[in-house]
């Protein structure tokens, strides 16, 4: 029996609203840097629940790469930072069938100067984030996750302050002690770009999330059984293999920073949120900072997921 044509509409209808329904979200990760954000990425691509309608690539400029020979596994003579995450979250989206998503190249350095200011730096990255936030409607919000230095975000809303109503910023950065209430910007991500961050925590009335490493310090992964889990014959899984064995082979566990944000992101009922005041040093304002996470539920998740077909 062929249904009424209502019917069918109620349908195309219903679908149609839980399709516009799933947050929006865009995420920007600095790829090439180390070796966590890869499971990161992937993790959010397979993730069900969300639209992740951008991925760009940050920047992981540091003043080591002016000293020493090595970073990682980079030789740093004509390393390009930015260009490495690019290269990798390509070889990403090809390999999860997701070359759909837009990936634009981020900034290769940070905003201002090494002794401050705050002059935007453009990119197409900054440019598609501020595209997206300008498309959304009415009271719709576009989640963006930073999980290396926040050049791309900021300069974003720089560049067009009419955003910032529209974005909520989930970031990796900086280290917070619950107890004392004491900020310690001393950290990898904000090393990077410390002029962003102090432009963010200053910006009244962004809403913004913070994922400090002295929280997510608690997910971590036993090499070993990464190894075994992970099957070389299956693209995706190859690649998060071999970016440990080349770059942290000696490691016999690693710190998931990056996916400890997406996963509180993600699950909120796995991590507890407070609300804080900023570093002293800068306006005095509530930001929300990730103070605690349950990091067996979220290795748990992790592999289910990443192991379904």
């Amino acid at each position: 029996m062929k249904k009424p044509l209502y019917i069918l509409l109620a349908f195309f209808f219903l679908f149609q609203h839980f399709s516009i329904a799933q947050q929006k979200v865009w995420l920007d990760s600095d790829t090439g840097n180390e070796m966590d954000d890869l499971y990161a990425i992937a993790y959010l691509i397979k993730v069900e629940g969300i639209n992740l309608i951008g991925l760009s690539s940050a920047h992981f400029n540091n003043a080591d790469l002016n000293v020493f020979e090595k970073w990682n596994a980079y030789e740093t003579a004509n390393l390009k930072p930015v260009e490495e995450s690019q290269l990798l979250n390509e070889e990403i989206l090809a390999a999860m069938g997701r070359t759909d998503i837009p990936h634009p190249l981020g900034a290769d350095r940070q905003i201002g100067r090494a002794w401050g200011q705050q002059d935007p730096r453009d990119s197409p990255a900054a440019q598609a984030i501020i595209s997206a936030a300008r498309a959304m409607v009415g009271n719709e919000k576009l989640d963006v996750v930073t999980l290396g230095a926040m050049t791309n975000i900021a300069t974003a809303l720089m560049l067009a302050p009419d955003i910032k109503d529209k974005i909520r910023l989930f970031s990796l950065g900086s280290w917070y002690t619950p107890q004392t209430r004491a900020w310690n910007k001393s950290e990898f991500n904000i090393r990077c770009d410390l002029n962003a961050f102090d432009y963010l925590l200053n910006l009244e009335g962004l809403d913004f999330t913070i994922m400090t490493t002295t929280t997510s310090f608690a997910l971590k992964f036993d090499r070993d059984e990464t190894y075994s889990r992970l099957d070389e014959h299956v693209t995706i899984e190859k690649i998060l293999a071999d970016r440990w064995q080349i770059h942290n082979p000696q490691d016999k566990t690693r710190v998931m920073w990056d996916l400890a944000l997406v996963m509180a992101y993600m699950h909120p009922e796995w991590a507890t949120t407070s609300s804080v005041m900023t570093p002293p040093e800068n306006n005095p304002r509530v930001v929300q900072v990730f103070t605690e996470i349950d990091a067996d539920k979220m290795r748990e998740e992790f592999w289910r997921l990443i192991k379904s077909r």
